[in-house]
């Protein structure tokens, strides 16, 4: 029975390999572009709730963008404590780009972040003509001079809907350095970048720190109001825009980076259990499966290696190395040695232990927590 088990899990590992839409390998990366001809409105809009320490590098690079084209950059401040939207009015702005929004109270169904961007969204449309873009972005995020011309050039050539980016993320930290790589990987398994651009596919997915979209596929799927009680916003835009016939991609940026850090395991643990459950659409049968599935891919591949014998070792440990060459071009985009590919199933379990403490936190009632706010049901 353990060898039928060993033999399953190898040939996981071989469909994820071969047939799960490459989804280890590097990814598309946007080059550097100059603003098409004819260059289209674009409205940046930035929810921010106490991001003191981010604000002014994330604004200032948004301000200096080298765009042709009409830019407008909307700040909505999301009840702040920390002086946020005051530090935002005090930036030069010698081209007249910025308005800041101070945000009104949240209504009930409503994420935090989705209402803050339904409020910026309201005063970008008043900006952009009929052909227009939005950029939505986070309040963590600095970018390139030439990374809208980019985002746009994209959009442009290849008539997509929706444009979307994982940003260079911190790997600073001890923590950065074992999670954070593992975090772009998972989500690269999930969500498969190439699926997310096929038009046979119905996989969708999104990275909130970069998404341009076109102001008719926003008008298509009914706003941002259509999203509102979504705790994984992204993903669910992208899934929205998807079905209502609009194309996606998806890819790795070289023209945008985080400044949130990570600085112990802490905080990866609360940015995983935040939305896992979520994920899961909040179903212990899903958790079960999910749990069960994991453990079957990362961890007994390597109890095999080092405990089993005969067969089922060899079995193992040959899939065990099959999903440390998967790791190695995750490793390799975040300048990272190869042996860090050697505790994957550490990592793995880490991230087990992540998801279970996020359906536990959901049975307590604790709900999604983030920013000194919880969502429970009502929002989900």
């Amino acid at each position: 029975m353990l060898f039928g088990t060993a033999l399953t899990s190898l040939g996981a590992w071989i469909y994820l390999s071969l047939f799960h839409g490459k989804f280890w390998q590097k990814g598309p990366i946007l080059p550097q572009k100059p603003t098409p001809a004819s260059a289209p409105d674009v409205a940046v809009v930035v929810p921010a709730r106490d991001e003191a320490e981010s604000i002014q590098a994330c604004l200032t690079s948004l301000l200096e963008q080298d765009y042709d084209g009409r830019l407008s950059v909307i700040l909505v401040d999301d009840e702040s404590t920390d002086g946020t939207g005051d530090i935002a009015r005090t930036l030069p702005d010698p081209h007249q780009r910025l308005t800041v929004i101070a945000g009104k109270k949240r209504p009930a169904g409503w994420s935090g972040k989705l209402w803050a961007v339904q409020q910026g969204e309201q005063e970008a449309l008043t900006r952009i003509g009929p052909y227009g873009y939005i950029l939505l972005t986070d309040a963590d995020i600095m970018h390139a001079p030439g990374h809208l011309a980019s985002l746009v050039a994209k959009a442009r050539e290849d008539d997509l809907d929706l444009v979307s980016e994982m940003v260079a993320l911190n790997c600073e930290s001890s923590a950065e350095r074992f999670l954070v790589p593992a975090f772009v990987y998972f989500f690269a398994m999930l969500y498969p970048f190439s699926r997310i651009a096929s038009e046979h596919s119905r996989i969708a997915g999104a990275a909130g720190g970069t998404i341009l979209l076109r102001r008719r596929a926003l008008e298509r799927i009914g706003g941002i109001a259509a999203l509102r009680g979504a705790l994984i916003d992204d993903c669910t835009l992208a899934a929205h825009v998807k079905r209502s016939g609009g194309r996606l991609y998806l890819g790795h940026s070289a023209l945008a980076w985080s400044v949130r850090p990570y600085r112990g395991m802490k905080d990866v643990w609360q940015m995983i259990a935040r939305t896992a459950y979520v994920q899961l659409r909040y179903s212990p049968v899903l958790l079960i499966a999910t749990i069960i599935g994991m453990a079957m891919i990362w961890l007994l591949p390597a109890y095999l290696a080092l405990f089993g014998k005969g067969r089922e070792r060899r079995v193992g440990l040959l899939t065990y190395l099959v999903s440390c060459l998967t790791f190695v071009p995750t490793l390799r985009r975040f300048g990272l040695p190869l042996w860090r590919a050697i505790p994957l199933p550490f990592v793995a379990a880490f991230y087990m232990a992540a998801t279970i403490g996020s359906a536990i936190d959901h049975h307590r009632g604790v709900g999604v927590r983030w920013k000194n706010r919880s969502y429970t049901d009502e929002a989900s």
